[in-house]
C-alpha cells in the first residue's frame, strides 16, 4: 500500500507517517520543514519511508507531490496551523489567510491532485485530520474553526461525489492534543 502523508514533519502527521511505515506501507511523508522531515526519515529508516519538501499553500507543489508519490492508495492530510492572535479583535487578514491556506486550501489542492489517479484505479482513501473545533465551538478562534469546519465539508462533499469511483473519505476530529500546534495557543 502506498500512503501519502501531508503535514508529516510534526504532531499527528508525523506519528501517522511512522505508524503506516512501521506497518509495512510505502510512505511518502511531506511537509515544508526539511530538517524535521530528515529526522523523520532517519527514525523510519528501513521501513519504506521517503520524504518530500512541499508547501501545501502552493497548488503546483501539491500537483508535483502527487506525481512524485506515484499510485497513492491512501492520502492523509494532517497539515495544520493556527495563530496566537486568534481573537477577532486581533486577527489580521494575513493570519486569517494563512490559517485557511494551510488548514483548508492545501487540503483541496492535494485532493484535486490525487483524485485523477485514484479514479483511474477505481479506489482510494482520503483521510483528513480536522479538529473537535470543527464540530463544536471552542476558544480556538474563528479562522481555525472556519478552516476545520470547511475541511469536514470538503471530505463529505468528496465522499458523495467520488463514492461511485471507489474513493472513500474519513475525517478525524481530535480534541486537544499535545503537539507543536499548542505553542500557538495564547493560554
Amino acid at each position: 500500500m502506498t500512503v501519502l502523508v501531508v503535514g508529516a514533519s510534526s504532531g499527528i502527521g508525523r506519528a501517522t507517517a511512522l505508524l503506516f511505515a512501521r506497518e509495512g506501507s510505502q510512505v511518502m511523508a511531506a511537509a515544508r520543514r526539511e530538517d524535521l522531515l530528515v529526522k523523520l526519515r532517519e527514525e523510519g529508516a528501513g521501513h519504506g519511508l521517503a520524504i518530500a519538501v512541499a508547501d501545501v499553500s502552493d497548488p503546483r507543489q501539491m500537483e508535483g507531490l502527487a506525481r512524485a508519490a506515484g499510485a497513492i492508495d491512501v492520502m492523509v492530510y494532517a497539515a495544520g496551523t493556527n495563530t496566537t492572535d486568534r481573537a477577532l479583535k486581533n486577527l489580521s487578514i494575513e493570519s486569517w489567510q494563512t490559517t485557511l491556506d494551510v488548514n483548508l486550501n492545501g487540503a483541496y489542492y492535494i485532493t484535486r491532485a490525487v483524485l485523477p489517479g485514484m479514479r483511474a484505479r477505481g479506489a482510494g482513501h482520503l483521510i483528513y485530520v480536522s479538529s473537535i473545533g470543527g464540530i463544536y465551538p471552542d476558544a480556538s478562534g474563528a479562522a481555525y474553526q472556519a478552516s476545520k469546519r470547511g475541511l469536514i465539508a470538503l471530505a463529505h462533499a468528496t465522499r458523495i461525489e467520488e463514492k461511485e469511483n471507489g474513493i472513500r473519505t474519513c475525517v478525524v476530529c481530535p480534541g486537544f492534543t499535545d503537539t507543536a500546534l499548542v505553542e500557538k495557543r495564547p493560554v
